[in-house]
């Protein structure tokens, strides 16, 4: 499929507080720093690093992301992708609120060189979601459907693993609130497709986790949440558990909504999920 072919062709400190178990397996992260002493990079730096594009699937609607490439990138090497779906205050189509959070770690320079890796990062449009539940509710159930913007995305990394040099063993997924919920649906709408995934204070559909049992992931979320109940994450937990399968869980005691800077700001958050590869699972 080549209609987006011209997309590729261009392509040439917080400390994390103990964590809680809750039926999990936790390690207390480390929280040695790369020694990078380089002032963080402002939203014009970042929007020069991350490069601004645009993907229309096969529903017609527009997907505005950007995409950070690896660095030192080889023609014909295949890379690890890093997936990050950001929260509902980062709505809209200006494609650059989108690096509000998350994105000055992942173009940490040092990081980079540590780990090769292209990252996207999707806009989802204002008044859309990666997955179309309620988030009022104590509970979801997995939509019947993918939403347009996930069904677009997905559209999107097929894309990528097929023109763009990405390895399809090694696609990592991770986001925060909305996206946190948009990581749960889509680890449970296409199966085996993810190698990894990192869910922040998000929310899923219990019953679906036969649907991805083996699947390393290392779940977020603040025991303080005030948006997000911290029970929708710790439901998905147990849930997990009851089938036999491992996962990390780390719940910050003090913390209300925003679980995601010191999950992004942690070096072992990065070691843990650039391990992982399909065909081989990393503890």
């Amino acid at each position: 499929m080549l209609r987006q072919l011209t997309h590729f062709i261009e392509l040439g400190c917080c400390l994390l507080v103990p964590a809680i178990l809750f039926g999990a397996i936790v390690t207390v992260p480390n929280t040695s720093t790369l020694g990078d002493d380089s002032a963080p990079l402002t939203v014009e730096e970042l929007s020069k690093i991350f490069e601004p594009r645009e993907y229309i699937g096969t529903n017609k609607k527009p997907l505005k992301y950007r995409l950070l490439k690896p660095m030192g990138y080889e023609f014909g090497k295949k890379y690890p992708l890093l997936v990050f779906l950001h929260g509902a205050g980062e709505r809209g189509s200006d494609n650059v609120v989108t690096l509000k959070h998350g994105a000055r770690e992942f173009a940490n320079e040092a990081r980079r060189k540590q780990y090769p890796a292209y990252v996207l990062i999707p806009q989802c449009p204002t008044d859309a979601k990666w997955s179309d539940t309620d988030w009022s509710k104590d509970s979801s159930e997995l939509p019947e459907k993918a939403s347009d913007s996930m069904q677009t995305l997905k559209e999107l990394i097929d894309e990528m693993v097929e023109n763009a040099g990405v390895d399809s063993d090694r696609i990592l997924l991770t986001g925060l609130s909305m996206g946190g919920y948009g990581t749960w649906d889509a680890i449970a709408r296409y199966p085996g497709f993810f190698a990894a995934a990192a869910p922040i204070c998000g929310g899923g559909d219990p019953k679906t986790v036969y649907r991805f049992t083996g699947l390393p992931i290392w779940c977020f979320h603040g025991a303080k949440d005030s948006v997000v109940k911290v029970n929708r994450s710790r439901e998905m937990v147990e849930a997990i558990k009851k089938t036999g399968a491992q996962i990390r869980y780390t719940e910050y005691p003090d913390v209300d909504h925003d679980s995601w800077t010191a999950t992004y700001a942690n070096p072992e958050f990065y070691s843990w999920i650039f391990a992982q590869k399909k065909s081989k699972t990393v503890e």
